[in-house]
């Protein structure tokens, strides 16, 4: 009988890279026993975005409904919309030896480290907040108002980076993709630059 799985988080301010890393993580060998947790959301799909592959697109009322059941692992607002992660998903793939992982945003991130669970976190960071800025006017998903909202929200995101147990900066998506697989598939890595960069981003000031 398998042992029960791991729980890692995966976290870092919007457009800082993580849905790519970790799509591209997922892809390989060495991944191959993760299972992505799917969380439910409020907020409408996206070009491309997949009900029940990239999220569980759920009207606000059924996930208010889900969030007093306490089917919710971790629950956030985030810009206006609701997501969540669900309880019995994570707990049934856990029990089944499977590694999971969590896409989440820091707001959760936290929530879930405060419980008994055993996790192992990873922030992503930006090599920088004008590389960051820059990526999100490339996605061309948000207005120039929600950009700078999503700016000032990353700088508290990033504030959190003390709790996390590994910071990777996605400076090289490559060598980012590499340092991720080691963390996923039980290896370490050197915390100093993480942690390094995360403090020249905090004392950056928003131009």
């Amino acid at each position: 009988m398998a042992g029960r799985g791991n729980l890692f988080i995966v976290s870092g301010p919007s457009g800082a890279g993580k849905t790519s890393l970790l799509k591209a993580a997922l892809q390989r060998p060495e991944c191959s026993h993760i299972r992505l947790s799917i969380s439910h959301t409020t907020r409408s799909s996206r070009p491309g975005e997949v009900d029940g592959a990239d999220y569980h697109f759920t009207d606000a009322g059924t996930f208010q409904r889900m969030r007093e059941a306490g089917e919710f692992i971790e629950s956030a607002e985030v810009f206006g919309h609701h997501y969540g992660t669900s309880r019995s998903e994570v707990e049934r793939r856990l029990e089944a030896g499977l590694t999971v992982l969590l896409e989440i945003d820091c707001q959760g991130a936290l929530q879930v480290m405060q419980q008994d669970l055993d996790s192992q976190s990873v922030l992503i960071l930006p090599p920088s907040l004008d590389v960051l800025r820059k990526r999100l006017m490339d996605r061309a998903l948000d207005r120039e108002t929600v950009i700078e909202r999503r700016l000032a929200g990353a700088l508290n995101e990033i504030a959190q980076y003390r709790s996390f147990t590994h910071c990777l900066v996605n400076q090289n998506f490559e060598c980012t993709l590499e340092e991720l697989c080691q963390v996923l598939s039980g290896g370490s890595i050197d915390p100093a630059h993480g942690r390094r960069t995360a403090e020249k981003l905090l004392a950056s000031p928003l131009t």
